[in-house]
């Protein structure tokens, strides 16, 4: 037979736990309201291009012989690579370099290779056959087509006219080529 103790025991734990349950459901009963709002999530990519070039060496010139006449040095190129934003719409110019002839205009430059105060003037085009000169203005620059995000290399044709009398020696400019995007 159990004690009064025990009983009494035992009808405490059964108290403390109906208490706990009812406490539970009430908790969970009041809690059950929900409320929402959107988060808004943005992100800006900017048109961005990076340039770089790879340099065009005529190397010899002959103006005793082989371009006494007429005939003219095209057999080299140099390069221009840009990366741009997929969807962007760059364009290349070269400038007119250090020393352009004094008619020199950036629609229509005349580019000279200088060694002190001698001139051995040169062009630079878009085009295999030298027909479009690559000037430094939008229109006579060159429209990169369709940029990716990748590198697009894009060549740059070189031509020194024959028939210039100018005396030996190694000849130089420096052109700058820009990407506006």
């Amino acid at each position: 037979m159990k004690s009064n103790q025990d009983r009494n025991g035992n009808a405490k734990v059964l108290r403390v736990a109906v208490a706990s349950v009812f406490a539970l459901v009430g908790a969970t009963s009041h809690a059950a309201g929900t409320a929402q709002q959107n988060l808004a999530v943005t992100a800006n990519v900017p048109t961005n291009c990076l340039i770089a070039t790879t340099a065009l060496a005529f190397g010899a010139y002959d103006p005793i012989q082989a371009n006494a006449g007429s005939s003219h040095l095209d057999n080299n190129t140099g390069k221009v690579t840009v990366t741009c934003t997929k969807g962007s719409s760059p364009v290349i110019t070269l400038g007119q370099g250090l020393t352009p002839d004094g008619s020199s205009s950036a629609a229509a430059p005349l580019r000279r290779l200088a060694k002190g105060g001698d001139y051995l003037a040169y062009g630079l085009y878009k085009d295999a056959a030298r027909t479009q000169v690559w000037g430094d203005t939008a229109g006579t620059g060159y429209a990169v087509a369709n940029p990716t995000g990748a590198a697009q290399e894009v060549t740059v044709y070189g031509r020194i006219d024959g028939g210039q009398n100018v005396p030996f020696g190694d000849y130089a400019d420096t052109v700058v080529a820009t990407v506006t995007f």
